[in-house]
């Protein structure tokens, strides 16, 4: 009995030294790399390039003048790679002294090869006359924001779509402060309002209390079908 309690004692004494020897070897396998990604023939800066940790899912990417800076530990092996150059990996060796390191990674031209086209003409030129008119050619992007910018496609999506979260909250901010301004009193009533009385008088000419099919909308007496 004496003897585990000395052994739980002097455990507990090393304790402290063992818990700050391994901090102390965890933080020296840290280390930054910084670095730059050129060509290798002409030693021009490479931007955008990948830079993984293999087996990680940590990374940076290297910015317009090549320049990329990651936090790694001492034996990872970093990947290299960009469109049109080969990918490259460098293993951080493990006796780099101190907690950075500068570096300069050189990448190689990749060369793609692509699968042979053949063109063939149409037989005949009656073929080539119909299929050049039946084709079917997609909208620009001049075609496409001028359709979902029209008069009455915003309209109808103005009063079909409900409120985001910013709306929202502005409705209930206002409603609740109309609420506060009349706390306590008697809040006027627009029956007796004239200005309320000639606004639904001209609403009611224009039509906007008409019963409405499902596949048209009104605004100000215009009819929008879809």
């Amino acid at each position: 009995m004496n003897k585990k309690c000395t052994y739980i004692l002097l455990s507990f004494l090393f304790l402290p030294f063992l818990v700050k020897a391994q901090l102390s070897q965890f933080k020296d396998s840290i280390i930054q790399i910084s670095g730059i990604t050129m060509t290798a023939d002409s030693l021009r800066a490479v931007p955008a390039v990948s830079v993984l940790v293999k087996g990680q899912r940590r990374g940076t990417i290297s910015n317009s003048q090549g320049v990329f800076s990651i936090v790694a530990f001492k034996g990872d092996t970093l990947t290299f790679s960009a469109v049109g150059f080969k990918k490259k990996d460098y293993k951080i060796p493990m006796n780099l002294p101190g907690n950075n390191f500068s570096m300069i990674q050189l990448l190689v031209d990749d060369t793609t090869y692509l699968p042979v086209t053949i063109i063939r003409p149409y037989p005949t030129r009656e073929e080539f006359d119909k299929a050049f008119v039946s084709t079917d050619i997609p909208d620009d992007e001049y075609e496409l924001a001028r359709k979902n910018t029209e008069n009455a496609r915003m309209r109808a999506l103005s009063r079909y779509t409900p409120p985001d979260a910013r709306e929202a909250t502005n409705m209930f901010l206002n409603k609740q402060a109309q609420s506060l301004y009349y706390a306590g009193q008697v809040p006027p009533q627009n029956i007796l309002n004239p200005m309320a009385w000639a606004q639904f008088i001209q609403a009611w000419k224009r039509g906007d209390f008409k019963k409405q099919n499902n596949n048209n909308y009104s605004y100000g007496g215009t009819d929008y079908g879809y």
